[in-house]
């Protein structure tokens, strides 16, 4: 069946190829300065396994055409282009989780963004043999990045919400059970709350912040005479907020704030960034 003119073509190319089938479309002319003649100027649409496959994807183009150029872009390109705007307003240590999630998606990293489907992810999930906290933190970033691309069109439909890591939730190794500090706890940190160490306790109970919150804390952002800081980097964008210093830590908050040696509020002896894995 012959195509309208102007639509577009569809065919076979030679040799052994996984997708074999081109789909092409003009999008303009020019004369070869040579010979004089008019060329047409095509742009490939994409690569299609069957002439049928083809013919759809030439449809659907035409239907609602689309940048051809950043539908090329693959999950890494489009996961580059994603950390930059997010990295920069998340603390270091969910940055590191989001990366150390990326590096399990090896097998996708080259793979146009807009043709990975549900069993791509899903194969990423059941392959990567991570426990069951750090595949919710993968599923995470494929709904970030989902949300991402769809926003600016460079897919049509969000197949992170379909992965399943349900079926993992006992693999977790690692999983400790937590308990809620008691009253007892904590009349017997106040009784040595000299201590630096129990005083990051008791800053973060009286706080409410998260651990990685409270040791990622910037001295710019402590404003000690009004009793508040700012978290400005956190795991999650409802997490940025200001936080009243109670009256019970204020002295441990003035205490770190003017004995620190680094731009942190919490430092080591050795006066470096007092991280989380040193904390734990």
């Amino acid at each position: 069946m012959k195509l309208p003119n102007n639509y577009g073509s569809v065919y076979k190319l030679p040799g052994n190829r996984r997708r074999p089938y081109i789909v092409q479309k003009t999008t303009g002319w020019e004369i070869d300065s040579d010979t004089g003649k008019v060329r047409q100027i095509k742009k490939v649409i994409g690569y299609a396994k069957t002439k049928a496959e083809g013919l759809k994807m030439l449809a659907e183009y035409n239907s609602s055409p689309y940048d051809i150029e950043a539908s090329k872009k693959t999950f890494a390109d489009i996961y580059e282009e994603w950390s930059k705007q997010k990295f920069p307003t998340i603390s270091e240590s969910n940055a590191k989780a989001y990366s150390a999630s990326f590096a399990c998606c090896k097998t996708i990293h080259d793979r146009p963004f807009k043709d990975l489907r549900l069993q791509d992810l899903q194969n990423v999930v059941d392959t990567c043999g991570k426990n069951y906290p750090t595949l919710r933190k993968l599923k995470v970033l494929f709904t970030q990045m989902y949300s991402f691309a769809m926003q600016r069109d460079l897919c049509s439909k969000d197949y992170s919400q379909y992965v399943d890591i349900l079926r993992y939730k006992d693999r977790n190794p690692n999983k400790r059970s937590r308990d809620r500090i008691s009253c007892e706890d904590i009349v017997k940190m106040w009784a040595v709350s000299e201590n630096r160490n129990v005083q990051i306790v008791l800053m973060l109970i009286y706080s409410g912040v998260r651990v990685s919150e409270l040791l990622d804390l910037r001295k710019e952002n402590v404003c000690i005479e009004e009793q508040f800081f700012d978290v400005v980097k956190s795991k999650t964008e409802a997490g940025i907020r200001r936080v009243p210093i109670a009256d019970k830590i204020l002295p441990m908050f003035r205490w770190w704030y003017e004995n620190s040696k680094c731009e942190y509020l919490i430092c080591t002896n050795e006066n470096e960034h007092f991280t989380y894995a040193k904390y734990i």
